[in-house]
Formats: C-alpha cells, structure tokens, sequence
C-alpha cells in the first residue's frame, strides 16, 4: 500500500465527514466511513506532530547559533 501525502489525506477525510453529513448514508456505511475517518484522521495528527517536532529541533539548532541540518520529512506511521 502507497502512503498517502498529508494533503491526500485530509482531501480522503473531508470527503468522508461529507458523506457521513449526508443523511441518506445507512448505519453500516455511516460506520465503515466512520472508521475510515478515525485512521485518516490519526495519520493526519501524527504527520502534524512529526512536523512540529521537526520544526522545534530546526528552531533550537538556530537558537544555538549551529547551522539547521536539513533532512527529507518522513512521516510516522499513525
């Protein structure tokens, strides 16, 4: 399985909050989409938080004068 990007995500997710806020949706449906939310929605949470970190570490290396060392972003898996 492919990891989605942040923004595939958060797309994926805004598509099922719309779904489950449409009433025609029956109770198993409204579940699995439910589901599916709760995941995209951890994913999401733990790429924000991978990010911040990140950001933190790049603020005190500059703080401590050193040169910020960058490095590709690899989200955690949620």
């Amino acid at each position: 399985m492919t990891k989605e990007s942040f923004e595939q995500a958060l797309e994926e997710l805004e598509g099922v909050v719309a779904k489950l806020e449409d009433e025609s949706v029956g109770l198993e449906e409204a579940l699995k989409l439910f589901e599916r939310g709760v995941k995209l929605a951890k994913r999401c949470r733990a790429q924000l938080e991978g990010v911040e970190r990140r950001v933190e570490q790049l603020l005190a290396e500059a703080a401590e004068g050193e040169e910020p060392k960058t490095a590709p972003f690899e989200a955690d898996e949620g």
